[in-house]
C-alpha cells in the first residue's frame, strides 16, 4: 500500500494491498477497501463502509457517518459502494437506518461531483452522474444512467427512473419518469430527453415509441390512468414503453407531470 505517514488507519480495517491513502485521511476499524482504490487527503471512512475496487475518492469526502435522521438510535447499519466510482471533493454518503433498509448503496461506474450528498437508505444504481451539490434525501432510488443536476434535490422516498435527467437547481417531490427531462422548482417535465437517448445509442424506433407514449401522457387531455390504458393498447412490443408503464403503476408518491 502507498500510505501517507499522516494518515490514521485502524489496524482492524481491511485494505487491499494496492490501495493509496493520502495525508490526514482517517480509516476506521471495520472499513473494507478494495483493490486499486485511491483515497486522497482529509477523507473520513467509517467502519460500516465497504468499498469495492478501482474507486477514486477526492479530498474531504465523508462516508458512513451517522444518518441525519432524528429517529436513529445507533444500531449498526451500513454503506456499500461498488467499483470504478469517482467521488469529487466534499461528497457525503450516510449509513442506513433501522427503519429503512439498513444500508445505503452506491453501484458501479458513477460520477459524483463536488458536494454531492447521498442520504440514508438510498440506492444509487450504475452509470449515474451527480452535478455539483446534487442531493438525495433518505430512501431515494436512482436508477441506471440517470442524471441529478447541480444544486438539485430529490425528496425522500422518490424514484428517479433510468435515463431520467433532472436539470440544475430543480426540486423533485414526486417520481421522475424514465427517459425524461425534468426541471424546475417545483419540477415539471419537459418531454423525453431525446439528445441524451441518442447519445446512449437508443434506436430511432425506441425513441419514437417513447415520444408517442409521452404525448399520450401529457398532451392527450387524458388523466394518468386513462393515458396509461391507451399506451398499453396502442404501443406494443416496446420494452422502453413497458418500463414507463410499470414505473407509473408502481409509483407511491405519484409522478412529476
Amino acid at each position: 500500500m502507498k500510505l501517507h505517514p499522516t494518515a490514521i488507519i485502524d489496524p482492524m480495517a481491511e485494505i487491499a494491498g494496492d490501495v493509496e491513502i493520502g495525508p490526514f485521511s482517517i480509516i476506521h476499524a471495520g472499513a473494507v477497501i478494495g483493490g486499486g482504490t485511491v483515497i486522497e487527503s482529509h477523507v473520513v471512512i467509517h467502519g460500516c463502509v465497504k468499498i469495492g475496487s478501482g474507486n477514486r475518492i477526492h479530498q474531504a469526502c465523508s462516508f458512513g457517518d451517522l444518518p441525519q435522521d432524528t429517529s436513529y438510535t445507533g444500531s449498526p447499519t451500513n454503506v456499500e459502494i461498488g467499483d470504478n466510482n469517482i467521488f469529487r471533493e466534499f461528497c457525503t454518503i450516510h449509513r442506513g437506518t433501522e427503519k429503512g433498509r439498513g444500508t445505503t448503496t452506491i453501484g458501479n461506474d458513477n460520477y459524483l461531483m463536488a458536494y454531492s450528498h447521498v442520504a440514508h437508505d438510498c440506492i444509487v444504481e450504475d452509470n449515474i452522474i451527480f452535478g455539483n451539490a446534487g442531493s438525495l434525501a433518505g430512501h431515494v432510488l436512482v436508477e441506471e444512467h440517470a442524471t441529478v443536476g447541480p444544486f438539485s434535490g430529490v425528496h425522500q422516498h422518490c424514484r428517479v427512473g433510468a435515463h431520467g435527467w433532472i436539470g440544475a437547481f430543480s426540486i423533485a417531490t414526486k417520481d421522475v419518469l424514465p427517459y425524461s427531462k425534468t426541471v424546475g422548482n417545483r419540477a415539471r417535465i419537459y418531454g423525453p430527453n431525446i439528445i441524451g437517448l441518442q447519445r446512449k445509442g437508443f434506436s430511432l424506433e425506441a425513441i419514437k415509441n417513447i415520444k408517442r407514449a409521452y404525448r399520450l401522457l401529457f398532451q392527450s387531455k387524458l388523466n394518468t390512468t386513462q393515458a396509461v390504458a391507451r399506451i398499453e393498447e396502442e404501443i406494443t412490443d416496446s420494452p422502453e414503453v413497458d418500463y414507463i408503464v410499470q414505473f407509473i403503476k408502481t409509483s407511491k408518491r405519484g409522478i412529476i407531470k
